[in-house]
């Protein structure tokens, strides 16, 4: 499916980072360790690198690696992107100073605590996580997304899934996005940073 979609011309969620990570570009320094999950066209993890962190990009597109291969060459930046299967990605224990999941709302509710309990334990201690999607009042907009409200996170959600870690920042919201065709218009976000102790 997701090879389709990246087929298209263009990047199906443009080429500039989601605004959430462009906000708190302040939390990124030089030198750290990042891992991008489910990053698809690139547009996050490239950002990530211009800021000076060594980034790991993961995806299970292949045509969406191929796509922020380019990404990253027109930018001058070098990424190490691994085309992997989320469900079956090698969460390393303690690897990463960030980990950054955008809009990864495929997930299932059944699919969702093993991905979760793998981006805890592939922090640092000390490390953030950065977590971007959108709540469930997201299906009444149609402006991107899944059509499966319990695919979406609520705060109560996020709470409970990343007790394990201190959370900076939970925040609803809504806002006008405009990121490529695939994230245009009004939409119910939500935002999660948490430190790993």
């Amino acid at each position: 499916m997701w090879d389709d979609r990246y087929g298209s011309e263009g990047y199906v969620f443009g080429t500039e980072p989601a605004d959430f990570l462009r906000a708190r570009a302040d939390l990124l320094a030089p030198g750290q360790t990042a891992l991008a999950v489910a990053d698809g066209e690139g547009r996050n993890s490239v950002f990530l690198a211009q800021k000076g962190l060594s980034v790991t990009a993961m995806d299970a597109s292949s045509v969406g690696i191929e796509k922020a291969k380019r990404l990253a060459a027109e930018r001058g930046v070098s990424i190490d992107f691994q085309i992997a299967d989320i469900h079956r990605w090698n969460w390393t224990p303690e690897a990463y100073d960030l980990v950054v999941a955008v809009f990864i709302q495929f997930l299932t509710p059944a699919e969702r605590p093993a991905v979760f309990q793998g981006m805890i334990r592939t922090l640092r201690p000390g490390g953030r996580l950065m977590l971007h999607g959108y709540r469930p009042e997201q299906v009444d907009y149609g402006t991107g997304g899944p059509p499966h409200r319990e695919n979406m996170y609520t705060e109560a959600l996020l709470r409970e899934a990343f007790s394990d870690l201190v959370i900076e920042e939970l925040d609803s919201y809504d806002a006008d996005i405009n990121e490529g065709h695939g994230h245009v218009g009004r939409s119910a976000l939500i935002d999660l940073v948490a430190r790993k102790p």
